[in-house]
């Protein structure tokens, strides 16, 4: 069983926006709705559960009926911060599932997730137990400690960007959770960090620089214009 969890418990103050970003509308539909079609369309995805914000629920409902999301089974209460809605999700999806299935956990607001991402994230799961979908570091990255200046590089060969979906099976990821708040950490800012942070190795799929992550205005931009290009590459 392969489980695609969306997270949509954000209300995207940066977008300076009066909904939450992934409720935006954008080329005739909502930010959610292109992906939840990317894992509805995934052959391999079984099911999908969205942790949404609050009194977003229903709302939710009529795009997943009105867009023929018939995989969505569980819509899944927010939590105050990112940890915290995630745990939320993997601990309700753990009353209903085997621990051997496998969550892919994924920002909804990562609308161009493609289906070779989200199939290199389940092979990677399966072979390693988990796997964070990552693109290399192209740029020169500096150290700095005051913001304005700096006097030395890093190697960026020994850097990755991580993006989602990251996978797990359900067990080892309810297990992290569990072991983190017995530990004292609550609001990692990613199932990645949260790994990182309670010692434990994570392994690598596949992302893409257009798997892009809408978190400002100019993100909205850069989404029209990939949509745009993929359609037309539709019609050639």
């Amino acid at each position: 069983m392969n489980i695609g969890l969306l997270i949509a418990g954000g209300v995207g103050a940066r977008m300076h926006q009066n909904i939450p970003k992934q409720f935006l509308t954008v080329e005739e539909r909502p930010v959610i709705v292109y992906t939840l079609e990317a894992f509805q369309r995934h052959p391999d995805i079984d099911v999908i559960a969205v942790v949404c914000v609050e009194g977003w629920e229903h709302v939710l409902e009529a795009y997943a009926n009105q867009f023929n999301i018939t995989k969505l089974k569980h819509i899944i209460p927010g939590g105050k911060n990112g940890q915290d809605s995630i745990r939320n999700g993997v601990y309700e999806l753990e009353k209903h599932y085997s621990a051997d299935d496998i969550v892919l956990i994924h920002d909804a607001i990562r609308p161009m997730v493609s289906e070779d991402i989200i199939s290199d994230c389940i092979v990677k799961t399966r072979q390693h137990g988990c796997a964070i979908a990552v693109i290399p570091c192209a740029e020169a990255m500096v150290i700095t400690d005051d913001s304005e200046t700096s006097n030395e590089i890093f190697p960026r060969d020994n850097l990755k960007r991580t993006q989602t979906p990251q996978g797990f099976s359900i067990g080892k990821i309810c297990d992290l959770h569990r072991r983190a708040l017995e530990a004292g950490i609550t609001n990692s800012v990613a199932s990645v960090t949260l790994m990182v942070e309670m010692g434990e190795k994570v392994y690598f799929s596949a992302g893409s620089e257009k798997n892009i992550k809408l978190t400002t205005v100019e993100d909205i931009d850069i989404f029209k214009a990939l949509l745009h290009v993929k359609r037309s590459d539709w019609y050639k």
